[in-house]
């Protein structure tokens, strides 16, 4: 199952009470795919969708539709700060199996 990590449920909270959107949560979803498996995104989102899943983390809500969930397995939502390098990232799960001829994965 899909966790957050402490850094980036305060992270995500520091962002939402930035925006005035303290009461909302975030949103994964699918951004499309290739060969080498999904892309995801993030947005922030006032209240689940119909059939979303929900995580809660400190306080924070991650709101999922269930195709998106149901892919994401055992990944973890973390907040990486390293000098110029920062933001959220998906971490754990499996590695994707790209096919032959896969242009992505070199």
């Amino acid at each position: 199952m899909l966790t957050i990590s402490d850094a980036a449920a305060k992270k995500a909270k520091e962002i939402l009470v930035a925006e005035g959107k303290a009461s909302w949560g975030l949103r994964i979803y699918t951004a499309g795919g290739g060969c080498c498996g999904p892309s995801y995104g993030m947005d922030l989102d006032e209240n689940p969708a119909a059939g979303d899943q929900i995580i809660e983390k400190d306080g924070l809500k991650v709101f999922i539709d269930m195709n998106t969930f149901q892919s994401l397995g055992d990944m973890q939502v973390d907040f990486i700060n390293e000098g110029e390098r920062q933001g959220f990232v998906l971490t754990g799960g499996k590695a994707p199996s790209c096919g032959p001829g896969c242009s992505s994965c070199g």
